[in-house]
């Protein structure tokens, strides 16, 4: 498939976006066959302050899913082999991904096209030749949208709730010697920071109290914690520290 480039990366652009440019920005898996497109929606994005990987085919991008989730994946639809429609039915049959923001690049703008999309679980669509900087925007938005429908990573917004979760965690932390551990039939690679989230929230720790302990904010903390629960496939702290116990990733 050959597509026109649909727009030129100039340094001179000024982009004043809701995200500061560093690795809190997030991350993009893009998946497309047109390299001429790829390079030019990857620098721009880049360029913009996001971290992004690519793949040429469904079966590259799937592989990279397995060794991480991205914030945001962006998805050709007319690709050889495998197209958009199936790789995205295949994304979302993986516990791993079902909340995971998906955004189509398609020159297929008919509204039957977009309909077979939003039934097969995409959350945006951007018809070829497009405007990069709405590209920007419409990738922020659904970072935001995913952080901010995250269950239990505000600070505590249900205090019956979060008291609930934090004596349910403790139980499990005295019992875990009963609990079996699985060996993980999946890459989980979680960095640095994201392991130690996951080590304070697995003994019990808010938000709040998590950021005082690494020195950083309450909203840094809030992303990470999603960022677990999109990598494990989990909803709550609970099922999240469970999921962790019983796959090894906390002592």
């Amino acid at each position: 498939m050959t597509a026109e480039v649909p727009f030129r990366v100039k340094l001179s652009y000024v982009i004043i976006l809701s995200i500061k440019m560093s690795e809190n920005a997030g991350n993009i898996l893009l998946v497309d066959d047109e390299p001429g497109l790829r390079e030019a929606v990857q620098a721009y994005l880049e360029d913009s302050g996001f971290t992004v990987k690519t793949a040429s085919n469904a079966q590259e991008g799937w592989d990279l899913l397995q060794k991480e989730t991205p914030d945001v994946l962006i998805s050709d639809i007319m690709m050889p082999q495998v197209d958009g429609y199936a790789f995205l039915a295949q994304v979302r049959d993986d516990i791993r991904f079902k909340g995971l923001p998906v955004l189509f690049l398609t020159a297929r703008g008919m509204t039957g096209d977009r309909i077979q999309g939003y039934n097969a679980g995409v959350d945006a669509y951007m018809s070829k030749p497009f405007d990069p900087e709405e590209l920007v925007a419409v990738v922020s938005n659904l970072m935001q949208r995913r952080a901010a429908q995250a269950p239990d990573t505000g600070d505590i917004p249900d205090i019956a709730t979060m008291a609930r979760q934090i004596e349910e965690i403790k139980a499990m932390l005295t019992q875990k010697g009963g609990i079996a551990k699985t060996p993980a039939d999946i890459n989980i690679d979680l960095t640095p920071r994201e392991q130690s989230v996951l080590d304070l929230v697995s003994e019990g720790l808010m938000n709040k109290e998590i950021a005082s302990r690494l020195d950083t904010s309450v909203r840094n903390v809030e992303k990470y914690v999603s960022r677990l629960f999109s990598k494990t496939g989990t909803n709550s702290r609970t099922e999240l520290v469970r999921f962790a116990l019983e796959h090894g990733l906390v002592d």
